[in-house]
């Protein structure tokens, strides 16, 4: 590998590195207003939330590298302590690299990207009105994190108000991830998009407590078939099935053949595994622990 003190890299350099391994970062499409009613539109993804109760948001508008200049959105908030946080969907991806350009200040980002503004109901800033959720925000601090350039200033936002389009909502009013299409902000010009096939579950319930890798077998931790993955999925289990449970297999067609296999050990990890890949976790656990006993 190599390794790097951050304070010997060229900070161009170390801000590639920084937002090409911490990703994909969502993005926070913040849009303000001046102390004169000129609106701004702009993207930034270091951005999260922090916090349910209350409700916070946290985004980082940093100083430029080039000049150590500071942005029109940090203006604005320092001057109304108001924002409006729209999520970016795949929909809107390209009209947001608009608004990321550097306008003269004062241009109008919303008519420069094509995007809707839409009055807000608690703040002054507008809404997009192509973006499924829109958070009304009131700025609860500014955390200024450095002097120089490509130095952030950390906004902590207050949620004050949620508009969440319909057309995103399950049966059960929970946002479904493939129509809400988020996109994802990666480093230099790549972004990814969180449909499709990208999206996977992980089934990890955690108020109990699980066995863990260590309490895995040898035979299954040094296995050359199972990946980390599927290790992880077996660590995740409560307990392991019993021995009753396990030996009742062997009376199953499918294992009967594993007896005759040329190498019926590999076999084994390799049915193991792909139940593990199908999620039948409990299953694929069984299997393994019928090594002793083929």
């Amino acid at each position: 590998m190599k390794s790097y003190e951050p304070k010997n890299l060229p900070i161009a350099q170390l801000h590639q590195y920084l937002v090409g391994a911490v990703a994909p970062r969502p993005i926070a499409f913040a849009s303000t207003m001046d102390e004169n009613g000129n609106p701004n539109l702009a993207p930034y993804s270091f951005f999260n939330v922090f916090s349910s109760n209350p409700p916070i948001m946290v985004f980082s508008s940093n100083r430029r590298v080039s000049d150590n200049t500071t942005k029109d959105t940090l203006h604005n908030i320092q001057e109304t302590g108001e924002v409006v946080v729209n999520v970016v969907s795949h929909s809107i991806v390209r009209q947001m690299a608009v608004a990321s350009v550097q306008f003269d200040t004062g241009i109008n980002e919303f008519e420069k990207s094509g995007l809707t503004p839409i009055p807000s109901d608690m703040v002054k800033p507008f809404r997009v009105k192509e973006s499924p959720v829109q958070f009304e925000c009131k700025v609860q601090e500014i955390q200024p994190l450095g002097e120089n350039g490509g130095a952030g200033h950390l906004i902590l936002c207050e949620i004050v108000k949620i508009h969440i389009s319909e057309d995103i909502l399950d049966e059960e009013n929970r946002i479904d991830p493939q129509k809400i299409d988020l996109v994802g902000r990666m480093g230099r010009a790549f972004y990814t998009r969180a449909s499709g096939d990208s999206i996977f579950k992980v089934f990890q319930p955690v108020p109990k407590l699980v066995i863990g890798y260590d309490a895995l077998p040898e035979s299954i931790k040094n296995s050359s078939i199972l990946t980390g993955n599927n290790l992880g999925q077996l660590a995740g289990m409560f307990e392991f099935p019993t021995l009753e449970d396990t030996k009742a297999l062997l009376k199953q067609p499918e294992i009967q053949k594993l007896r005759i296999a040329t190498d019926k050990y590999r076999a084994l990890h390799q049915l193991a595994k792909k139940e593990l890949d199908n999620e039948n976790i409990i299953y694929a656990a069984k299997l393994l622990l019928l090594q002793d006993f083929l």
